[in-house]
């Protein structure tokens, strides 16, 4: 199994003891094995007859760079299983209490890297900063006052709330809030961390009153079985 650094060791804990684990996790300018090697090594195991598993944190097709894996593997006829996961824009907002959409809030959602390439943006900022939207940033901690500024600079709000959830849906998840203009305390003190997902819009104002995961202080709260109500599609 190749598995990546989000993978929890809850998780690990879980696989038969026989099982060959590789770590090929990757971090802000840190890659533990470069991706073209992980591409290989999914063929070459595979053509020796074995059960490869590569996993993945949140959906490995949401810059989870599963699509060039399936590429690879496509291409030297290696049979294939996709299995989707929970990609965090979706796991992290759910557990801070904010909607990615809402009928009086945000009608589209949009998933946004917050990588810089070849040391800048490409992004279409114009159509980023239109409201009635939800943008989501992956990656884009260390890019957050850039980020802002561009927003600000092609016409959204500066009021518009903004949440850096750190460490999501965890048990040490902390979810800080701010605006484009006045960013969170924890972000300008240097004491937010990643994984941290960004996320910007009006549905942010929501967390305050629909927060469910975290006390006041910041900590997770636990629900015992039978004492909450479980809200699902369907």
């Amino acid at each position: 199994m190749l598995y990546d650094r989000l993978v929890s060791d809850e998780i690990l804990a879980l696989l038969p003891a026989e099982t060959a684990r590789h770590y090929v996790g990757k971090a802000r300018s840190s890659h533990s094995v470069p991706q073209e090697d992980i591409n290989q090594s999914l063929v070459e195991w595979a053509r020796q007859g074995k059960q490869v598993v590569r996993l993945k944190g949140g959906d490995p097709f949401i810059f989870g760079r599963g699509g060039e894996e399936l590429e690879t593997l496509v291409a030297a006829n290696v049979p294939v299983e996709v299995v989707p996961g929970i990609t965090a824009a979706s796991g992290c907002a759910a557990y801070a209490g904010i909607p990615l959409t809402h009928r009086d809030h945000a009608q589209s959602v949009r998933f946004v890297t917050g990588h810089l390439q070849h040391g800048e943006f490409t992004l279409d900022w114009p159509t980023l900063a239109q409201p009635g939207q939800t943008l989501v940033f992956y990656m884009g901690l260390s890019n957050l006052t850039l980020i802002c500024q561009e927003l600000i600079a092609h016409g959204l709000n500066p009021a518009t709330p903004l949440a850096l959830i750190e460490q999501g849906t965890t048990q040490q998840q902390r979810t800080h809030i701010g605006t484009l203009q006045h960013l969170p305390d924890g972000f300008l003190a240097g004491d937010i961390k990643p994984p941290t997902l960004l996320i910007i819009g009006s549905v942010v104002s929501l967390h305050r009153t629909l927060s469910w995961f975290e006390t006041d202080s910041g900590t997770a709260v636990g629900f015992s079985e039978g004492k909450h109500a479980r809200l699902t599609d369907g």
